[in-house]
């Protein structure tokens, strides 16, 4: 296993519903309710179980583009070879990567938690939903956390929300949407990293195909929500060409986004034990050069960052993009990305 031997499972204990609940012993804190989350649903490999929280909305460290986090799932089905947020699986003592895309956890009483947060909260400072895990992951068709906490921002007034994710499914939910907008700004930030459907399924192998996500983006935009694209994470050599990064940026554009992120890959250990063998068997070229920049060091720095800040921002003049939605207009960056890993609810 990437991340060594796994904890051995411990007794099923019977749950006040009748579920099975996972019951390991000297766990305490989030590993001790991730380890008593009853089970909602199994499909294939992946389980589904759900997860008290005392809290949902996490503040972010200042100079985040959003003073608050939102992410009503932990773990994430869509299995991206890149993905930052696999550390968040290890504060439940689960540190087999395999357990971030198999075990999923839904938060319970979204809609009760989250109203009694926002009468404590200035929501002007932004709110940002699906910076960990994907809110429309395959689970949201079914358990709706997502939309319970859209349904309780709707109640409210003056909160900034954005919304970052790679489903098509958030076009469900624009009806919603727009009646938030009434009394709220809305923006959704759909990441397509490729058009490339082959590479795409390589990085992404559960994520939505990129022309789906580009037919949400025009259904969003027509219905008159804010919304943009991130090619994130722009990896090197992989995703980084101008041809490519300018053919999703003109695809973005057709389909009516109007701002086009660009934050390049950053890699965790957690991350890097994923991503390394993933280079080893489809880029095996790439590995040493991957190596030797990113062991080190979570980010890259140098003339290569600025070269491609450069080609982006030549990118967004071409097609007149913004870098982030009109309210916000800075967007995520590679640099900022990191401190999300503070998240533990």
């Amino acid at each position: 296993m990437l991340f060594g031997d796994s904890p051995a499972p411990g007794p099923c204990l019977e749950s006040p519903s009748g579920l099975c609940v996972e019951g390991p012993t000297g766990l305490v804190g989030i590993a001790r309710l991730a380890a008593q989350s009853e089970l909602l649903e199994s499909k294939r490999v992946v389980r589904y179980f759900e997860i008290g929280a005392k809290s949902l909305l996490n503040r972010t460290r200042p100079g985040m583009p959003f003073e608050w986090s939102l992410n009503p799932y932990r773990g994430c089905e869509f299995g991206c070879k890149y993905c930052y947020a696999r550390y968040t699986h290890e504060f439940m003592e689960l540190r087999d990567s395999a357990e971030f895309e198999d075990k999923i956890y839904a938060k319970s009483d979204v809609s009760r938690i989250l109203a009694r947060e926002l009468k404590r909260i200035d929501g002007s400072r932004g709110i940002a939903i699906g910076t960990a895990t994907d809110p429309y992951q395959p689970a949201e068709r079914r358990f709706k956390r997502t939309q319970a906490a859209l349904e309780t921002i709707a109640q409210h007034s003056g909160i900034a929300v954005s919304i970052t994710t790679k489903s098509d499914l958030v076009a469900r939910d624009i009806p919603l949407l727009q009646e938030i907008a009434t009394r709220n700004t809305v923006s959704v930030n759909m990441t397509i990293t490729t058009l490339d459907v082959s590479l795409a399924r390589m990085l992404e192998p559960r994520a939505p195909r990129p022309d789906l996500r580009l037919k949400a983006v025009r259904n969003l935009a027509n219905a008159g929500i804010s919304v943009g694209v991130f090619p994130n994470p722009i990896m090197p050599l992989i995703t980084d060409q101008e041809q490519r990064l300018d053919r999703l940026a003109r695809a973005a554009r057709d389909h009516g986004a109007t701002y086009f992120g660009g934050g390049l890959l950053f890699l965790m250990p957690c991350s890097r034990k994923v991503f390394f063998p993933f280079l080893e068997q489809h880029f095996p070229h790439l590995l040493r050069r991957y190596q030797e920049r990113y062991e080190r060091a979570a980010y890259l720095k140098g003339p290569y960052k600025e070269m491609i800040r450069e080609r982006i921002a030549a990118i967004r003049d071409r097609y007149g993009f913004k870098s982030g939605p009109p309210s916000r207009e800075t967007a995520v960056s590679d640099d900022l990305q990191g401190w999300l890993f503070a998240e533990r609810n």
